[in-house]
């Protein structure tokens, strides 16, 4: 497939889905970001395969996450356990302890606001001394549906070059600091790096990215969830040398204060400024976020990828995935874009 057709596609919805493949047949899939947004992508992803991966960032500094890291100087939490309620089943078992997990004590004391999930993962890792195993056993206990790793094992400070963040001095250009700050800026972010520059990597994140056979990056908070990913070079690296095919899942609107005003082609710009050594083979938007599908698709095809246009926002017009949909839209990419042959 050539030209046009191959650089933009508009998915159906009527594609059989994956449920009926064998459990030997499915892909490894791993998902990177933080949030909702990585939320969103791991709701849908573990409909349709039984190999799943969450990483994670670890650059929150905000709310209970924050307060666990400024107090015990652990990782943050929050996204971890996000993620692991994700990836819960919907049978009574997965959604009571998804709700759990989520559950935030409301008093006047110290442990308002801070959610069960977060106090249960820093005791396992306060007992076990060992990150990944102590997020297997509570990845065991909620029977998820996948696993979840930081990104790094050390905690993380996100740092934005920031213009007009004082609005006041609408052209000034101001170091931002904290993940927390940056994502609800009025100014215009320029760049992200993290603190340390060069943190060391989960070594079972690199190799679930380098043994993948999809990736997938995105959506979520652009400069604060997605891209930090790419700043962590041993990261970086293995999403640069896998052979597993690379999915950008773009957000369905701008997010108020990061970024404001930025069209989906910008979304790729900034991601490139930030990886430009990064290839990508699709990027997965909604057709009613793209007002400008021509545009979309040159600014993909400078990642070598094609763009592929589906129905996946949820029908009340709310700017949030619908689990269904995002899943069919992921199942039938997985097809037409793997490789030849069973998965392995």
């Amino acid at each position: 497939m050539t030209g046009r057709n191959f650089r933009l596609r508009r998915l159906r919805r009527d594609t059989p889905a994956l449920a009926g493949r064998g459990r030997g047949a499915q892909p490894k899939v791993v998902a990177l970001g933080g949030g909702m947004g990585l939320s969103a992508s791991l709701t849908a992803l573990r409909r349709i395969t039984g190999d799943l991966t969450a990483v994670v960032t670890v650059a929150d500094d905000g709310g209970s996450s924050g307060r666990l890291r400024e107090e015990l100087g652990v990782l943050p939490p929050g996204d971890l356990r996000k993620a692991l309620a994700a990836l819960c089943g919907d049978d009574d078992w997965g959604q009571t302890w998804a709700r759990v997990i989520q559950h935030r004590f409301q008093s006047k004391g110290d442990l308002h606001e801070h959610a069960v999930g977060n106090l249960l993962i820093v005791a396992l890792w306060e007992q076990l001394g060992d990150h990944v195993l102590a997020l297997d056993l509570v990845g065991k206990l909620l029977g998820a549906h996948g696993r979840v790793l930081p990104m790094s094992a050390v905690p993380l400070e996100l740092q934005a070059l920031v213009r007009g963040h004082d609005p006041d001095r609408p052209d000034e250009i101001d170091t931002v600091r904290g993940q927390a700050t940056v994502a609800l800026t009025r100014g215009e972010v320029q760049s992200v790096h993290l603190v340390p520059n060069d943190p060391p990597a989960v070594p079972e994140a690199v190799a679930a990215v380098l043994d993948a056979d999809w990736v997938v990056l995105g959506p979520g908070s652009w400069f604060s969830s997605v891209i930090p990913h790419l700043l962590v070079p041993e990261l970086l690296d293995a999403l640069v040398e896998t052979k597993a095919r690379r999915v950008l899942s773009l957000n369905l609107a701008p997010q108020p204060g990061e970024t404001d005003g930025f069209s989906p082609q910008r979304h790729l710009e900034v991601l490139g400024r930030h990886a430009p050594k990064l290839a990508l083979d699709v990027v997965l938007a909604d057709e009613a976020a793209v007002p400008d599908s021509e545009s979309l698709s040159d600014a993909a095809m400078r990642f070598g990828a094609a763009v592929e246009l589906a129905p996946v926002a949820r029908p009340d017009g709310l700017p949030k995935h619908d689990p269904e949909l995002l899943a069919a839209a992921y199942d039938r990419i997985f097809r037409m874009h793997g490789r030849i042959g069973p998965w392995r």
